[in-house]
């Protein structure tokens, strides 16, 4: 499996991506193979994460612990 990251380029009428070269042989891809490929618009993931952090109040009831597990989960269900 290969992992990259590309900007959509107008193609006539549609949208396209251009794979790497380094990437194809990788995979030992050729002209009219059939691939599958997953979409996802990239964002900034940290900024994400850490703007959830601005909803808790300086003084909370919970522990440090108790914070720290809802933050690791907020993350985890981010990521998976």
């Amino acid at each position: 499996m290969f992992k990259s990251q590309a900007k959509l380029k107008a193609w006539g009428n549609s949208i396209g991506v251009v794979l790497p070269k380094e990437a194809l042989k990788e995979e030992g891809l050729a002209i009219n193979d059939e691939v599958e490929i997953i979409l996802t618009k990239k964002t900034n993931s940290l900024k994400d994460a850490f703007g959830k952090l601005k909803n808790f109040k300086a003084k909370s009831d919970k522990s440090t612990e108790q914070l720290l597990k809802e933050i690791d989960e907020e993350l985890k269900s981010r990521f998976d």
